[in-house]
């Protein structure tokens, strides 16, 4: 299994410790990670999701500024 890392500046960042804190979460990172696999369980056309390909749903994480 591959690793990357992604930034998270600013506003975003702020508004995702509150969001981990209030839900319980041990860390941002823990949060951050939760998150992408419940959008990519949802989108992903295997998991029953969206009709959207890896390749468009790479290009959308990269869009916003999660992966490189």
């Amino acid at each position: 299994m591959s690793s990357q890392k992604i930034k998270i500046e600013g506003e975003l960042l702020e508004k995702a410790k509150q969001c981990a804190e209030a839900s319980g979460y041990a860390s941002v990172d823990e949060f951050v990670l939760h998150t992408i696999e419940k959008e990519v369980k949802r989108l992903s056309p295997d998991q029953g999701g969206g009709t959207e390909s890896k390749e468009k749903v790479t290009k959308r994480l990269q869009g916003l500024g999660y992966i490189e």
